[in-house]
């Protein structure tokens, strides 16, 4: 009896836990928002590509061939008054994301992209090239093989290329020199959740998760994007604790009704919230084919010369020559139009989007014509969702 007390009381327990937790179909806190003032950094830097296999800039690029000699000259060698002629080189642009909490000595990935008439990046290495920030201070050094994903080659008479040959990536292939302070450990007593798309629904339950599950905070509403998150004594010096805490809450996210509609693409996609007033529709496919053939008359054997005023010959029993034995060409078109005949078929209000799915596939038609009758759906009133043409 004390183990069946015993197994019930922990049965009790585990749904309290996960009740505290929750429901299990939310999304993380760390999913959908972001903590205010951390985030990545923009990183951009120029730099040369070397050892190409004559698929570098020409010698019409003149920023080229004075990035090399600048750099040549600082290796030592006086470049003065020289031409430079060098198709192994190329002049690159270089941009990299520096990670909020990135330390001096960590990689980051580097982008390469070629910013004169260079054909290909394939097999070359950048040199050392500094990057830097929007505050002009260098924040990390790249350097290394650049990693293409394809080739390129041809001859006068034509090529094949696989993949976009100037622009590369080199991984890992740069330093950071420079750190970015985030002070997480001043008198600061807030810190702020953004969402990424703002919400006042989502809004309000993040705020009521975070201040019904987590305890000394208090949580206040600034807009539909921001919520503030205000410690208390137990969390000072702790703010770690508290955001490790905070992006580990499950919330459920409401989304505004969209329907996406992409015509180059003929894709439609339909949010969870999209709903259908009843509406009949009748969708009915016009073609209209245009064929042109041509028609060649040709002068038989010993054809009689023209007669006078010019004109085709009747050779009897309905045949008819060119004149003078020469060849006409006609043109013949035809213009055929059909068009499908389909009754209106009653759409029923939907509740759920499964509803909205079953009705609009009893239509039974494609995926582009169901973006017209979607706009027309939306024009008559019937459709509560927003359309997005993309």
């Amino acid at each position: 009896m004390k183990a069946l007390k015993s197994a019930a009381a922990t049965l009790i327990f585990a749904a309290f836990l996960c009740a505290a937790q929750g429901p299990a179909w939310g999304a993380r806190i760390k999913d959908i928002a972001d903590i205010g003032g951390i985030r990545d950094n923009q990183l951009a830097g120029y730099g040369l590509v070397v050892g190409l296999n004559g698929t570098g800039d020409s010698v019409k690029n003149g920023f080229t061939d004075q990035t090399l000699a600048n750099m040549l000259t600082r290796q030592g060698l006086s470049m003065k008054d020289k031409t430079l002629k060098a198709e192994n080189v190329a002049a690159v642009m270089i941009t990299a994301k520096l990670p909020p909490f990135g330390k001096v000595g960590s990689r980051i990935d580097v982008a390469v992209s070629s910013v004169g008439d260079a054909e290909s990046l394939v097999g070359g290495t950048l040199l050392m090239s500094p990057l830097r920030g929007a505050d002009g201070a260098v924040y990390a050094v790249a350097q290394g093989p650049i990693m293409v994903g394809g080739f390129s080659a041809g001859g006068s008479g034509g090529g094949v290329t696989k993949n976009h040959t100037t622009v590369g990536a080199i991984p890992n292939g740069a330093f950071i020199e420079r750190e970015l302070s985030y002070d997480f450990f001043d008198k600061r007593r807030q810190i702020v959740v953004n969402l990424r798309q703002p919400d006042f629904t989502t809004s309000k339950r993040v705020a009521e998760a975070i201040a019904g599950r987590i305890g000394e905070v208090e949580t206040s509403l600034v807009d539909s994007s921001s919520i503030s998150v205000i410690m208390k004594e137990s969390y000072k010096g702790n703010v770690v604790d508290l955001i490790a805490a905070v992006e580990m809450l499950a919330v459920s996210v409401d989304t505004p009704a969209v329907v996406v509609l992409n015509e180059k693409t003929g894709t439609v996609v339909m949010g969870e919230q999209v709903r259908i007033s009843m509406v009949a529709v009748a969708h009915g496919n016009l073609s209209i084919q245009i064929k042109e053939s041509k028609e060649v008359s040709q002068p038989l054997p010993f054809s009689p010369a023209a007669p006078q005023g010019g004109g085709p010959v009747n050779m009897g029993g309905g045949v008819t020559v060119a004149p003078g034995g020469q060849t006409v060409v006609t043109s013949e078109t035809s213009v055929g139009v059909s068009e499908e005949k389909r009754n209106l078929q009653v759409l029923p209000q939907g509740v759920t989007i499964q509803d909205v799915v079953n009705a609009l596939n009893a239509i039974g038609v494609s995926p582009r014509d169901l973006i017209t009758i979607l706009q027309a759906i939306k024009a008559a009133g019937a459709l509560q969702a927003e359309l997005k043409i993309i």
